[in-house]
């Protein structure tokens, strides 16, 4: 059976930039370089057709571990919560109050960057404490 060897999560969105650069801050991923060719992203974007110009942007793990993400503009807006969304570990390991502050205090951070806290979903027995957020398109994702 043949493996995956790479895979990239692809947003749909409309800003693809704006979006791309919240998830760099959030996971620490950088803006790859321009094509070949092109001084900077915006050169490279300026030579597409205006329809194509700002359609999509991509950040990647500059360790090269993690998948791509890949967001691109779409024309319609978001209406329902989304059927798969990122877990960000802030807390693995911790339990507690020791996890309920790593999530609080990642939960602030990235208030900061635009995204919106939705609600703390605290330990159940069988899970632990998780914070639902908000990107700063609405994509719901948890900080885990």
């Amino acid at each position: 059976m043949a493996s995956i060897k790479e895979f990239q999560v692809t947003f749909d969105c409309a800003e693809p930039e704006r979006v791309a650069r919240f998830w760099c801050e959030v996971l620490g991923y950088v803006v790859p370089p321009p094509p070949k060719g092109f001084a900077t992203w915006g050169d490279y974007d300026r030579s597409l057709p205006p329809e194509r110009q700002g359609a999509s942007f991509a950040c990647v793990d500059p360790s090269g571990v993690g998948p791509r993400l890949l967001f691109l503009r779409v024309p319609e807006g978001k209406t329902v919560k989304n059927r798969v969304h990122l877990d960000v570990r802030v807390a693995t390991g911790l339990e507690g109050e020791e996890r309920l502050a790593a999530l609080e205090a990642e939960g602030a951070r990235l208030a900061g960057l635009g995204a919106v806290r939705v609600r703390l979903l605290r330990a159940d027995g069988f899970d632990e404490s998780c914070l639902v957020m908000q990107d700063v398109e609405g994509n719901e994702f948890c900080l885990d």
